[in-house]
């Protein structure tokens, strides 16, 4: 099939290159030209583990390109995906200016069928705005149809999940327009259900919103293991080794961020209200969610006394491993508290740092980890990349001022840790 895919950030571009590795002619278009000059030469706009290698190998052997020529690509395509971003604005809403200005793009451009497909994450009716805006701008007289195929992609194993998604979401209008979708997903060979466009839209949100209730109860039973003595991993172990619940999101820490979770959970409470009702539960989840922060920085407060001239080493800077990804990163809320209460910070990350440097410039920022504890008053850990479990836990504790870490992610042992001579704090531990 031609396929054309709107919009190079993960989602599009994982995209394109799934179903160009899948046999088809896929363009994705941008309207940033030096992104789009940049991806022809091979560098790629983001960090994604395996990405860089299957762009190129797919524009080789041309069935991947990159244009900004939107009017063309859209010419060509039997389907058209929308995967620009869709940010939150002030009051939580979802911003459908992207969107719009996508589906605007494709009305002057149809020239015969398309099925049009909103792969971005949008609240529920963004079918009906998509297909009356290609209705009111589009130049020829041209049938299409509008389809909810929602993304499921975590960053750091997108392209994993999108090659082995653990199901495939299809909203179409009727069933011979989900056949055409079926016929593209065939050779992934996953389980796939077919819905109305509202139920699919929907459950991008709900599923997304249902992992981080298990993040924020998770957390919250922390907070009660630190007031009784108990132990959050011990609890998150007995809790999860029950079917109906499992083990995956339940680990306690410093709470959920990224591009995904706080603005689709702000999306959902908005949308519930606009239909008249009021989502108390999920508002309770991003209240726990905002009290990890303060919590865990009193936490370090409280052990190690003023922070004024303190150096304090951070390792990790993206919101989670396997990705160079700042939006929404618990580091940027931490650092800011310790710069503001007079610390000095030093900060390493595997692969953000370039990305960190814009929003904290404030930072001296380290080559490794080792460089980080290099005369610190204490370690803080935010985000649980691999390589940090696998430091020389005594060549660290050497370099320290003060041996004192503060585990937000619980990624080491605390009864080995403490033998070591350091003084450890982790979440929900005693």
């Amino acid at each position: 099939m031609n396929i054309c895919v709107i919009g190079t950030g993960y989602v599009g571009l994982v995209t394109g290159v799934i179903f160009a590795d899948l046999g088809n002619d896929v363009t994705c278009v941008d309207k940033i030209k030096e992104k789009i000059d940049s991806l022809n030469k091979g560098i790629m706009p983001i960090y994604e583990p395996g990405l860089e290698e299957m762009v190129k190998r797919n524009v080789v052997d041309n069935r991947l390109f990159f244009s900004t020529d939107l009017h063309g690509a859209v010419e060509k395509a039997e389907i058209i995906f929308i995967c620009v971003g869709t940010p939150p604005k002030d009051n939580g809403e979802t911003d459908l200016s992207y969107v719009e200005g996508a589906a605007k793009g494709i009305a002057k451009s149809i020239n015969g069928y398309k099925i049009v497909v909103n792969k971005s994450t949008v609240p529920v009716g963004t079918g009906d705005f998509v297909r009356k805006v290609i209705e009111k701008n589009k130049i020829h007289n041209t049938d299409f149809d509008v389809v909810s195929n929602p993304e499921f992609l975590r960053e750091g194993s997108a392209i994993a999940d999108a090659l082995s998604p653990d199901r495939i979401i299809i909203g179409a209008p009727t069933k011979q327009v989900a056949v055409k979708l079926l016929e593209l997903y065939a050779t992934i060979g996953r389980p796939m259900l077919i819905t109305d466009v509202y139920s699919a839209e929907i459950i991008k949100y709900a599923s997304n919103a249902f992992l981080a209730m298990k993040i924020s109860f998770i957390n919250a039973i922390a907070d009660i293991c630190e007031l009784a003595g108990a132990n959050v991993t011990d609890v998150a172990k007995g809790v999860g080794y029950d079917s109906r619940i499992g083990q995956a999101f339940l680990n306690a820490g410093l709470g959920f961020g990224g591009s995904c979770f706080p603005k689709d959970i702000q999306s959902l409470v908005h949308t519930a209200e606009k239909f008249g009702y009021n989502f108390k539960l999920l508002k309770s989840i991003l209240d726990i969610n905002k009290e990890r922060v303060p919590h865990f920085v009193e936490i370090i407060k409280d052990k190690i006394g003023e922070l004024k001239g303190k150096i304090i080493g951070v390792l990790g800077l993206s919101f989670k491993p396997d990705t160079d990804d700042m939006r929404d990163a618990k580091s940027v809320e931490i650092i800011n508290i310790l710069l503001n209460e007079g610390a000095v910070i030093k900060a390493y990350d595997p692969v953000a740092m370039e990305n960190a440097k814009k929003i904290l410039p404030a930072v001296k920022y380290c080559a490794n980890a080792y460089e980080v504890s290099e005369g610190a008053d204490a370690i803080v850990v935010i985000t649980e990349w691999r390589e940090f479990k696998l430091l020389n836990m005594e060549r660290i504790k050497n370099l320290m001022r003060k041996p004192a870490i503060f585990d937000g992610r619980n990624i080491y042992d605390a009864e080995r840790t403490r033998k070591m001579g350091f003084e450890y704090y982790s979440i929900g531990r005693p």
